[in-house]
């Protein structure tokens, strides 16, 4: 089978699983960037703990769900995204989250992913990977 986009499918996973009310979800495969985003959302209080499995071929990570999340998904196509479009919050970036202040933006930076709050802090941009509320 030929997956095509490693974090769409893990973040469809754990939506879907946040919906049926799971406790807990197992993505397959497993890669670095769906690790560094599943530690995103664990900084943020979205998910819980989270433990990669190697089982000798792709590997799994079994996520801990908290029930914290009304929807989560990728952004297709990655826009990139400068600090000040993040400080400023323009009407493009304002339709991924529901409300100001509410949700976060996943951003991949030089520094590593991170959210978009972390983002401004530091005052870097990046190319945004998905959103989370």
């Amino acid at each position: 089978m030929v997956v095509m986009d490693v974090l769409s499918n893990a973040l469809s996973a754990i939506y879907n699983a946040e919906v049926r009310a799971k406790s807990e979800v197992v993505l397959w495969p497993a890669s670095k960037l769906v690790l560094n985003v599943l530690r995103v959302l664990q900084r943020e209080g979205y998910i819980g703990e989270f433990e990669y499995i190697d089982d000798g071929r792709w590997g799994k990570i079994k996520v801990q769900l908290l029930g914290r999340i009304n929807k989560i998904g990728v952004v297709k196509p990655r826009h990139p995204v400068s600090y000040r479009e993040l400080e400023e919050f323009p009407e493009w970036l304002k339709r991924y989250l529901p409300a100001y202040n509410i949700g976060i933006l996943i951003v991949s930076t030089p520094q590593g992913v991170m959210s978009h709050k972390e983002a401004v802090e530091k005052k870097t941009g990046g190319v945004l990977l998905g959103y989370c509320y």
